[in-house]
Parts: structure tokens; C-alpha cells; sequence
């Protein structure tokens, strides 16, 4: 077969799609909204992407990748469980659909994957990821593949504890590391001062102390969940990305001194923590990158 394949990112608002090379060169690129409207318009959406990627490239037996919120089932032939979004999504069928044959997963890990392959951790074996938004996603690469787990749940890693006496989150985890750092729950955490994280690290800049002790305090949940995963998995590398990495400076210069508190460095071997390289094309690739594998494999 060609090396060229597809990677379509279904997201609830945007679908971006790229077809890529076998080095990851991205030959054509590809965004539409999510159409609204019927419970099909979605669907709809990401078979005219496909189309209009087949038809540039002239590749219309190209293996596609999809990433898409939710569970995807054992064999990543769909998603299979995700409840109140996108209605229609679970178990619906993607190779019959668009008459290609096609790969679905996780859209953090499919963030991942373009990360191992051709990004920040590119030849890297063990490694966690971390996206910090609206709230805390997460994947996890081990021995070079990304690790999927039973069910197909593993790394959902804004779900672990960090205060076993905290509210309880979406998921029904107590004191989650989503809540403690999530933009999701900022207003919460600022006890109603600030909205958004943005605004919340514009005070810390200039110097409001509440900010500070707000923002402290969650950016050392950060480490002390971070430094958890170093004993649980240990990664060679944590790669963090999502909106709130955007003020990177104020995130990592409190996050390296409390992971140097936290972390159990043994031999003097650490973590390297660095930021994600791809952008809003990472569910694109990675998914591209994963039907590549599955594809050959």
C-alpha cells in the first residue's frame, strides 16, 4: 500500500483532517465545522472531510484514523461508550460508513500518538501525557505504543485523587487532579473572584497574592499527582499541553521546584517534563499515525 493515510479529528464543534507521509510530512489539511442539526450531521461532516482529503490526494484507498472523545471498543473499530455527546457516535460503524477502512480512538491519545511519533517524545518508549484545559485529559505510551488498557479507559488521568476529602467530579472520584487544576472549576477554586484561569494568572503576574496562593496551590497538586504517576508508570517523560501550557513559565518554574520536592529521583533519574510541540492538528495526526500501525500491523 501507499504510505499516505488519513487522521480526521471529530471534535463537537470543528473536524480537522490531514492526509500525512510516512516521515509525517502533512500534504493537505482540512477543516470544517461540525455541522449542526440532525442527529446524521455529523456524520455527514466527517464523510464529506474524508472525501474532500481522498480527492486531493487521490488516495481513496488510504487507511483513515478518527479521533474522537469517548471509549472506543477492543478492536478501535468505534467508539463505544460516550454518553451525552454526539449523539449516534457509539458503535457506529466507520468502515462501512465510509467505505475505507478505518481506525478509531481516544482523542488524547490520539494527541499522544503524534507526540511519539514525530513530536516532543519521538523515539522515546514510556511516556504520560497531559492535557490542561477546561479540564484534565491524559494517555500513556508504554514500550513505544500507546497503552489503551481494559475497556479501553486507561489514562484518564484528571480522574485520580489528589484530596481524598474534596467534591467529588464528574466521575465520582473524590478531590480529582481535574478539579484542583481544571479551568472547569476555577471559579470554585477562587471562591467566585475569577473566571477563567486566564484572568486568574494575569493577577498572579501582578502579584495579587490571593492569585498566587490559588494558582500555588493547585500547580502543586499538579506535582504531587504528576510525581504519583513517576512512581506508578515511571515515564522518561511527561509531556503537558492543552490552553493552560500557554503560560508556560507560570506553570513550570512552581512546578519544577515541587516535583524536585515530590518526585522520588532514584539514581538521580528524573522525569523530563516538556511541553507538547503539535497544535490543533494533534488529534489529526496521531489518529493518522495509529491507522498507519493498525493498518500494517
Amino acid at each position: 500500500m501507499s504510505d499516505i493515510v488519513i487522521g480526521i479529528d471529530l471534535g463537537g464543534t470543528r473536524i480537522k483532517a490531514v492526509a500525512i507521509d510516512g516521515p509525517g510530512n502533512i500534504l493537505y489539511r482540512h477543516y470544517q465545522h461540525t455541522s449542526d442539526g440532525d442527529d446524521t450531521a455529523w456524520m455527514n461532516s466527517v464523510s464529506e472531510a474524508a472525501s474532500k482529503v481522498q480527492s486531493e490526494i487521490h488516495g481513496r484507498n488510504a487507511p483513515i484514523g478518527i479521533s474522537a472523545p469517548g471509549l472506543p471498543n477492543e478492536s478501535n473499530s468505534a467508539i463505544a461508550y460516550m454518553p451525552g455527546r454526539l449523539h449516534g457516535l457509539e458503535n457506529f460503524d466507520w468502515t462501512a460508513y465510509l467505505k475505507t477502512r478505518t481506525f478509531v480512538l481516544n482523542d488524547a491519545v490520539a494527541a499522544l500518538m503524534a507526540e511519539a511519533r514525530f513530536g516532543a517524545a519521538k523515539d522515546k518508549m514510556n511516556v504520560v501525557m497531559l492535557t490542561l484545559g477546561t479540564g484534565v485529559g491524559g494517555a500513556i505510551l508504554i514500550g513505544g505504543k500507546p497503552y489503551q488498557g481494559a475497556f479501553s479507559k486507561a489514562g484518564h488521568i484528571g480522574h485520580m485523587v489528589i484530596d481524598s476529602t474534596g467534591e467529588t467530579d464528574i466521575t465520582g472520584m473524590p478531590g480529582s487532579l481535574e478539579d484542583a487544576i481544571g479551568n472547569c472549576t476555577i471559579e470554585k477554586r477562587s471562591q467566585g473572584k475569577y473566571s477563567s484561569t486566564d484572568k486568574l494568572l494575569e493577577s498572579f503576574r501582578n502579584g495579587d497574592d490571593f492569585a498566587g496562593k490559588v494558582w500555588l496551590t493547585s500547580v502543586k497538586k499538579l506535582a504531587v499527582g504528576l510525581a504519583t504517576l513517576t512512581n506508578i508508570l515511571s515515564p522518561e517523560m511527561i509531556i503537558l499541553g492543552g490552553g493552560i501550557t500557554e503560560s508556560w513559565k507560570e506553570l513550570t518554574q512552581p512546578l519544577e521546584e515541587y516535583m524536585a520536592k515530590y518526585e522520588w529521583r532514584t539514581g538521580g533519574n528524573r522525569a523530563e517534563i516538556v511541553r507538547a510541540q503539535f497544535g490543533d492538528l494533534a488529534g489529526a495526526v496521531g489518529a493518522a499515525c495509529f491507522a498507519r500501525e493498525a493498518y500494517q500491523g
